[in-house]
């Protein structure tokens, strides 16, 4: 007698076997978090261009162990690469916006501290920011200059003993609400991070209103009139773009899986109202042309989930290189929006409506696929690893 479970149409390729029971308790309660906090509000505060309460969201993250998870020490969960996966997949399963608070404060500003810190950095802030009671930003895109952050304007000079930063970062998320800024800057050393308290004189971050993606997410222009800093500001660890790129990769990785969680809200949706739908006297799910738009979904939807696990194992087995990073966030961005796209058309003119998730995963998704790498960019990154040509200059 065969013990093969019945087909589940929400698991076709049965990857939750390859979860331990450690890896499902970090999902379901991230999962029911997101439900019980995210998901009765969310449309109204995209619709609304806001997040309210983001401190108070920020501190409940910290209780569950979701910020800096992966990292090690100083008040972090010290958690496996595929669990904090897994948390990146259940967040933006409820919004974009969501995943990318965590994601910066604990991928790209505590990720940044943790490696390129001195212990003085490490020690004041890192508990604080695990907790939630301190929120991060990263400072490296700025308006002139995104995909080629080796062109930045901002610049630190010495005076004395003190750094003296000057200049403007763009795109930067938490960056109204952040207690702490890792700003890169040019120096006469190359480029250097700081660590910026942001209540220090000459910093200010205005928040960027009338956006059409993102808008359950604070996203802030930084401007550096004349910042001084102490000496100690600085990183140690980091010189040149390799340390900013590093902490990139790092957070490309949890968007690896959190597109996944959009499309995958976006296929359930999809998958749902066909099932409910009816036209020509029968449910959409029974028209053929229907039913190829779910099995599509439903591929592309589980080959991401597959690779993200994949990369995930890579990691936690300390074997993960940035082409792969690439490889997984070109691949499933790409996919996740065609997936959003293509639910859209399942659900016909209701897919514009808030009251489906769909139109707001899809236009969210639109940011994702741009940060931490456009898809020319790590096109351009997996062609220079395939052909050993760099296409980037000249």
């Amino acid at each position: 007698m065969s013990t093969t479970s019945a087909f589940d149409a929400h698991d076709p390729l049965g990857l939750d076997d390859l979860l331990d029971d450690e890896d499902r308790a970090v999902r379901d309660t991230v999962r029911a978090w997101a439900a019980d906090r995210v998901l009765p509000h969310i449309a109204d505060w995209y619709e609304r261009g806001e997040l309210p309460g983001v401190r108070e969201l920020a501190r409940e993250l910290g209780s569950l162990g979701a910020l800096g998870m992966s990292l090690t020490g100083y008040g972090c969960a010290g958690a496996s690469a595929v669990q904090y996966g897994l948390v990146c997949l259940e967040l933006e399963a409820a919004d974009s916006g969501i995943r990318s608070l965590v994601s910066v404060q604990g991928s790209l500003a505590m990720y940044a501290l943790h490696r390129f810190g001195s212990e003085e950095h490490k020690q004041r802030w890192l508990p604080s920011m695990a907790s939630g009671e301190v929120i991060g930003c990263f400072g490296l895109t700025e308006p002139d200059h995104g995909s080629d952050p080796g062109g930045m304007r901002t610049h630190a000079r010495r005076d004395g003993s003190d750094w003296v930063l000057t200049g403007r970062k763009m795109w930067i998320t938490n960056g109204s609400v952040a207690g702490v800024a890792v700003v890169w800057a040019r120096t006469d050393e190359g480029i250097r991070g700081f660590v910026v308290p942001t209540d220090t004189p000459g910093f200010s971050a205005p928040e960027i209103k009338h956006k059409l993606s993102l808008r359950a997410s604070v996203t802030s222009e930084l401007v550096l009139d004349e910042v001084r800093l102490p000496a100690d500001a600085v990183l140690p660890g980091a010189q040149g773009l390799r340390g900013p790129l590093s902490c990139l990769s790092h957070a490309r990785y949890g968007i690896v899986w959190g597109a996944m969680g959009a499309a995958r809200t976006c296929f359930e949706a999809a998958l749902g109202y066909a099932k409910e739908r009816e036209q020509f006297g029968r449910p959409l799910a029974g028209f053929q042309l229907t039913q190829a738009k779910l099995a599509d979904m439903a591929v592309e939807l589980h080959k991401g989930l597959l690779l993200a696990h994949h990369l995930g194992r890579r990691m936690d087995a300390g074997l993960l290189r940035p082409e792969q990073v690439s490889f997984g966030k070109l691949n499933n961005t790409r996919e996740a929006i065609e997936i959003c796209r293509v639910a859209r058309t399942v659900l016909g003119a209701n897919g514009i409506s808030l009251e489906y998730p769909v139109m707001r995963h899809s236009t969210n998704l639109e940011s994702v696929l741009t940060y931490e790498g456009t898809v020319e960019m790590h096109q351009l990154v997996l062609g220079k690893a395939l052909t050993g040509v760099d296409a980037f200059r000249g």
